[in-house]
Order: C-alpha cells, then sequence, then structure tokens
C-alpha cells in the first residue's frame, strides 16, 4: 500500500465529484437523515453528499456547542450541525480536496452561515488547537485515511474533556485481502480502507478515547463501488458494512 497514492486517487475522486460527476453514493434520504431536515438543505450541497450514515443525528447536538467534520466534503453535515448549535455555537470543517472546499465556502456564504468555517487540510494533521471542540463528526471518511490511529489521536487532541466523538464510518467483517486493501480506487470507493471492528475500536481506545460504542447500520447503507455489503458475523470473503461509531473523551 503506498499512503501517498492512496491520497492522490481519493483526492481525484472527490474532485470529480465536486464538478457534479455521478456518484454511487445512496441519496443521504436513505442514509437516516429525516426529510425535514434534508428539504431545509439547498440542493447543490444535497446533490454532493457521499456519506454512508447521519452522524449529526447521532450525535445530540446542542445549542452553543463547537463542532469539527472531518471531512467535510459539500457541507451537508455542516449545514445541519449549523443548525443543530445555532448562531451561539460554532462549526468547523476539514477537508483535503480543493474543489470540495471551495464548492462548501460558496454554499455556506450564499447562505449566511455565519457560524460555520471550512478549512483546507487533512484529518490526520487537524489545522485548530488543542481542546477546542465539543465534538467531532464525520461521515463515510476516516475509512479513507491510509493512518487511521492517527486520525483518533488528532481528533482526541482537539476535543475539550467530556467532548464526544461521533462518526458514520465503513467497517469490515474480517481483513480485506491484500489486493483489494492495496487498490488505491477500491480506497476512494469507500471499500479499500475499511477495517474491522475490534482493529477501529482498538485504535481508538489507545487515542485514550472511553465509552466506545459501535452500531451497525441495518438495511444495508450504501458502499460507493462493487462488492457486497451487509452486517453479518465475519466470512469469507469478508464484507464491508456501514456503522455508527461514538466515543468519548474522558474528562
Amino acid at each position: 500500500m503506498d499512503p501517498k497514492q492512496i491520497k492522490l486517487s481519493v483526492r481525484d475522486h472527490y474532485a470529480r465529484a465536486a464538478r457534479g460527476e455521478p456518484s454511487c453514493c445512496s441519496d443521504p434520504a436513505e442514509l437516516g437523515y429525516g426529510r425535514d431536515a434534508l428539504d431545509a438543505v439547498p440542493a447543490e450541497v444535497r446533490q454532493a453528499s457521499l456519506g454512508c450514515g447521519s452522524p449529526v443525528a447521532a450525535a445530540d447536538l446542542r445549542p452553543g456547542e463547537r463542532v469539527l467534520d472531518l471531512g467535510s466534503g459539500a457541507g451537508l453535515d455542516l449545514w445541519l450541525a449549523a443548525r443543530a448549535v445555532g448562531p451561539q455555537g460554532r462549526v468547523w470543517g476539514v477537508d483535503m480536496t480543493p474543489e470540495m472546499v471551495e464548492r462548501a465556502r460558496a454554499a455556506a456564504a450564499r447562505a449566511g452561515l455565519a457560524n460555520v468555517t471550512i478549512m483546507p487540510g487533512e484529518i490526520e494533521a487537524l489545522p485548530l488547537p488543542d481542546g477546542c471542540v465539543d465534538a467531532v463528526i464525520s461521515n463515510c471518511v476516516i475509512n479513507l485515511s491510509p493512518d487511521k490511529p492517527r486520525v483518533f489521536r488528532e481528533a482526541f487532541r482537539v476535543l475539550a474533556p467530556g467532548g464526544r466523538f461521533v462518526v458514520a464510518d465503513m467497517l469490515a467483517t474480517a481483513p480485506l485481502p491484500a489486493a483489494l486493501a492495496a487498490d488505491p480506487e477500491s480506497w476512494s470507493a469507500c471499500i479499500g480502507g475499511a477495517v474491522p471492528e475490534a482493529e477501529y475500536v482498538g485504535a481508538l481506545r489507545a487515542a485514550g478515547f472511553a465509552a466506545v460504542e459501535v452500531r451497525a447500520e441495518s438495511g444495508g447503507a450504501a458502499v460507493c463501488g462493487e462488492g457486497p455489503v451487509g452486517t453479518a458475523p465475519a466470512a469469507a470473503p469478508p464484507r464491508v458494512y456501514s456503522a455508527v461509531i461514538r466515543a468519548v473523551k474522558p474528562g
């Protein structure tokens, strides 16, 4: 596996999505977002959403909170988080794809979302100070990172004591075949970077997180690319499925 090649492939994939090329990801309405919430979001934001779940709904955000979205993309979760925390709260987004940053910034500016800041950057090296947010959210992004333990350490660093980590992500029922895990295209399709739940949870705990919970999403949430989807016990060949993962930074 070449981490640089994986990142280049992922960046190119999402740059094309930002320019409006078709994606195989599910409509947000199929991923647990309420229709009323989606109706309040501009179509240009909804149409470029490439998630596998609904982290904002699971994060129980409250007015006045500070929120960071890892890999914020076109901004659907930024938009919903901004509404949840209100004008007294703050929401930051970090994304490594310039085209996504530009698209999200333009949409936020047109809507007058004064409590949203979108920054270019990588989730392995967050451009934020220690202990500055109350919640970290993410949607189908951490599986794209070749260095997940570093992502978790960075999320832990920027969270305030007692802060919440709530993400939707892709997991695997067993380690993926080496050829698939080394294929940059399968990574950008949200498959190649999926790891087993035990590995994901272990890396979160090693970063310092506590109260880690994993809830597999029922109904077979979308995977970008070809491959079976499900939540069945590990078997050969391994399968990839979506889940909501929660953890807490001890206070």
